[in-house]
């Protein structure tokens, strides 16, 4: 095998079902997982992902975990010769793009919420979303003594104890810690249960009583008692320039305004860097890699406000780089970055969004590549057609093969979404086998491609000030080609 053209070889993944564990926490289709996990291992598939989800395996009480259910579905993967990437799923699963199947989170802590309803994440209008935790209870004890932090840490924690046999055989090579609504590192700002719809601006989620408290506390040390969370951001389905807030020259552009959306933006990142220092504590010295999502915001992406992703606590804007911030905090974890709408075209968006995907993406995966993470992706929707897959492709490798050795740039990883008996079917399957040798450079599966190492303990935490020098000056993107040089 030629050594030089293994080092182009991107690994390919695919999203097991949402609903292959069932409601009651137990495996019921193994006949048919077996089945569909051996048609991916004929097709050349390094591994699969699944969701984890907390809702499930913790659901009857406190620190009562019930793996055995995922022990049977590791166990069909391990002996599918197949790696495993694992997601550590602390939201509910239901209420948005592409969800078949309800798994809140745990009962007993939305039993909390009976009382306390501010440990969820409110809108302006006092609506609250139970799909995850505000992050302004991450140190709370609220919960039976724990804080939102404490029980995500010993979540994995007992993750760690039994499954020790799949991680020490080198079976689960990932671990995607979950940050958030969908398992992505962002607000809730566009849930299609509260009425969202494609492209509405989303809403800033940030009005739970211990948000407004922390926010009214930073103003109060910046000398601003007087400053209040927005009132003038308009609604869900707003579009930008219908806001004060977002309007040219409106108060996003105020000092201000910049107060709050770093304010904002920066509670993500810092609850981010939280949750992943427990992680690293939890896996270090197993052979797995930490990995979080970043959601892939591409609508309102060509106006100089960037509505939608600000909503969702990236604050990007044309001359301020929103994802290199977040890039940087992971570099204290050795932790990975997971992008999304790696299918996109901008050609396929309609006009009225502003949408860019392409952009989007470039500049997210550049932002990765100069902090020198390891840089993965998925697609946003379902597609089965060659435009999707060569759109991939180029994302997978921008600037094409190296003959000569590795890439000057590529993707670590890439999750198809997701499996199901219609990518296994025909046309669809026998493009997608296609699909996944050209990932592989045309190579032979290969299950030694780009090793882990050990965890390795986190670096010491760096200060905020040092990760908002990230976002300036904002670099133009690597240099991507229009189309792949090896398409299906």
């Amino acid at each position: 095998m030629p050594r030089n053209m293994l080092a182009n070889y991107v690994q390919v993944y695919v999203m097991l079902p949402l609903d292959i564990i069932t409601v009651d926490n137990t495996f019921e289709k193994a006949d048919e997982t077996r089945a569909q996990l051996k048609k991916l291992t004929e097709a050349g598939v390094d591994g699969v992902m699944i969701d984890v989800w907390w809702g499930l395996v913790e659901g009857k009480a406190p620190r009562a975990y019930d793996w055995s259910a995922y022990k049977q579905v590791f166990k069909l993967v391990q002996e599918a010769g197949l790696k495993l990437q694992a997601i550590m799923s602390c939201h509910q699963c239901g209420g948005n793009v592409g969800d078949v199947v309800n798994i809140p989170i745990p009962q007993w802590v939305r039993d909390v919420g009976e009382d306390d309803p501010d440990i969820f994440y409110t809108n302006r209008g006092g609506m609250r979303n139970i799909e995850y935790l505000t992050i302004g209870v991450d140190d709370q004890p609220l919960f039976h003594g724990r804080t939102a932090i404490q029980m995500y840490a010993d979540y994995m924690k007992s993750f760690r104890e039994n499954m020790a046999e799949f991680l020490d055989a080198g079976v689960i090579v990932d671990i995607e810690v979950g940050l958030g609504p969908a398992g992505e590192m962002r607000y809730p700002s566009y849930p299609q249960s509260q009425g969202w719809v494609f492209p509405g601006i989303g809403e800033f989620i940030c009005y739970d009583k211990y948000l407004e408290a922390d926010f009214k506390a930073a103003a109060a040390e910046a000398g601003h008692p007087e400053w209040e969370l927005p009132d003038d951001a308009g609604e869900y389905n707003d579009t930008p320039e219908k806001t004060q807030f977002f309007a040219d020259n409106g108060t996003y552009q105020t000092e201000k305004g910049k107060f709050f959306l770093t304010w904002y933006s920066n509670k993500l990142i810092k609850h981010g860097d939280k949750i992943l220092d427990e992680a690293n504590k939890v896996f270090l010295g197993c052979t797995v890699q930490l990995a979080i999502k970043i959601s892939g915001i591409h609508w309102w992406y060509r106006v100089p406000n960037h509505a939608a992703e600000l909503t969702a606590g990236y604050y990007n804007l044309d001359d301020r780089d929103g994802y290199r911030t977040i890039a940087h905090m992971l570099t204290r974890h050795y932790a990975s970055m997971n992008f999304t709408c790696a299918e996109m075209r901008d050609n396929e968006q309609s006009s009225e969004a502003k949408s860019a995907p392409e952009e989007l993406v470039q500049q997210v995966l550049s932002s990765g590549w100069r902090e020198g993470l390891h840089v993965a992706c998925e697609n946003a929707l379902g597609r089965y057609d060659a435009t999707a897959y060569n759109t991939i492709l180029r994302n997978a490798r921008p600037q094409g093969i190296n003959k000569n050795g590795p890439p000057e740039h590529k993707l670590y990883g890439f999750t198809y979404l997701r499996l199901s008996d219609e990518l296994l079917e025909g046309q669809n399957y026998a493009t997608f086998k296609t699909f996944v040798r050209r990932m592989h450079a045309n190579l032979d599966y290969n299950p030694n491609v780009d090793p882990v190492a050990p965890l390795k303990r986190s670096k010491p935490e760096i200060p905020i000030e040092d990760i908002l020098e990230a976002a300036q000056p904002k670099l133009e993107p690597f240099p991507f080609m229009e189309n792949t040089d090896l398409p299906v």
